[in-house]
């Protein structure tokens, strides 16, 4: 029989420009698990990343600060304690515009991998 749970004592850090923190708990990277990824992040003041299409849902837990969503045409605005889920194969843009670092968890199903991410150029 398969132990009946899994700990995980340390995160996977993984690099990526503009200052963002990328901490994978569970996903491909961390635990080689590709059903869904938990990931803790930090941004900060001033951060953005390109418009993707992903191929997965995500759900954006914020914890502190602030985070800008753009989704099919309008602008969400996250603050610490609300979280947004994003349904797969929609536009989507997440951004840091505010003064004060975000910090939030990520969890992605599927698991989160770059090419499943889809992002624009740029």
């Amino acid at each position: 029989m398969a132990q009946p749970y899994r700990l995980v004592t340390s995160a996977t850090r993984i690099p990526v420009p503009g200052g963002k923190l990328i901490e994978e708990l569970f996903g491909r990277v961390n635990t080689g698990t590709d059903g869904f990824s938990l990931a803790h992040m930090v941004a900060p003041p001033g951060w953005s990343e390109p418009a993707q299409t992903p191929s997965f849902g995500e759900l954006t837990l914020m914890i502190r600060g602030r985070m800008r969503v753009e989704i099919a045409g309008e602008t969400v605005d996250l603050a610490a304690g609300q979280a947004i889920w994003t349904e797969p194969e929609q536009r989507v843009r997440y951004s840091n515009p505010f003064d004060e670092e975000s910090e939030y968890f990520a969890l992605c199903i599927p698991a989160f991998a770059p090419d499943l991410a889809r992002r624009d150029a740029g």
